[in-house]
């Protein structure tokens, strides 16, 4: 199966005809493996996003089988929320002419052939979080904007208990001129609003499941983040740091195109 842009350069080279061209475009719309998923191939050039292989629920053979599908048609595979089984099965069964990276913290896997092509688009985004146990969902986001190509700032463990932590790390991503910032955080919820209270750029914000009692795990902080009365903040649902990255990312590669 050639990817998208092979199909092109063979049809500007008048190796395909248009028709040709056209099937080979349906065929690779949708790879389907027998019984266990239809994975949308076509889905980062439709609307920029790739499609990302969600292990949760999986079992270690069907990851494996549909990443390597994934793998073989799109030159890239993204898996999230991996367990070790998922970590090692998918380690073990990536072929020579492909390389393996795992955030650990993310449990999650980038699978990337060799001569896979990466672009930076020159989109800038920030990435705080609350406390040291929001890290994990923000790492599912900084890796989902990595791989759309966004240079991400991050600073961690900057909740409002302590608000003299934030004063700095706040003012350098202002000096960078991020685009957007997503902002992680457990509990009651309150980082994004007093962020959002201080910088003129969008604010994503991403409640955690890192609550208990009343409002547990991250009922509260959802509703507090939507009751936010800081303008120019947006709510993803509790521990999308996936969803966060994306939003994140399509805003800051819109801004880098039109900054170019």
């Amino acid at each position: 199966m050639f990817t998208l842009k092979e199909i092109l350069e063979k049809t500007a080279c008048s190796e395909l005809t248009v028709e040709e061209a056209e099937k080979l475009v349906r065929l690779q719309a949708i790879a389907e493996l027998e019984g266990i998923a239809r994975i949308d191939c076509n889905r980062e050039h439709r609307n920029g996003v790739p499609e990302i292989i969600l292990a949760e629920n999986k079992t270690v053979q069907d990851v494996v089988e549909i990443s390597m599908k994934m793998l073989e048609t799109n030159g890239r595979v993204i898996i999230s929320r991996c367990t070790p089984q998922h970590i090692e099965a998918l380690n073990a069964a990536v072929p020579t002419e492909a390389i393996c990276q795992v955030n650990q913290k993310a449990k999650m896997v980038i699978i990337k052939k060799k001569n896979y092509t990466f672009v930076n688009s020159g989109g800038k985004i920030g990435l705080l979080t609350a406390g040291t146990s929001d890290i994990p969902v923000a790492e599912e986001a900084k890796v989902i904007a990595e791989e759309m190509g966004c240079i991400v700032y991050t600073g961690y463990d900057l909740g409002v208990a302590g608000i003299h932590r934030l004063l700095e790390p706040l003012k350098d991503l202002i000096i960078k001129d991020v685009d957007v910032l997503v902002v992680v955080a457990g509990r009651e919820g309150a980082l994004p609003s007093v962020v959002a209270g201080m910088v003129n750029v969008p604010v994503i914000a991403v409640p955690t499941s890192n609550s208990y009692g009343f409002g547990e795990k991250g009922v509260s902080t959802l509703m507090a983040m939507l009751q936010s009365c800081s303008l120019g903040m947006a709510v993803v649902n509790i521990d999308s740091g996936v969803a966060a990255g994306a939003v994140a990312t399509l805003i800051a590669n819109r801004v880098a195109k039109f900054r170019k």
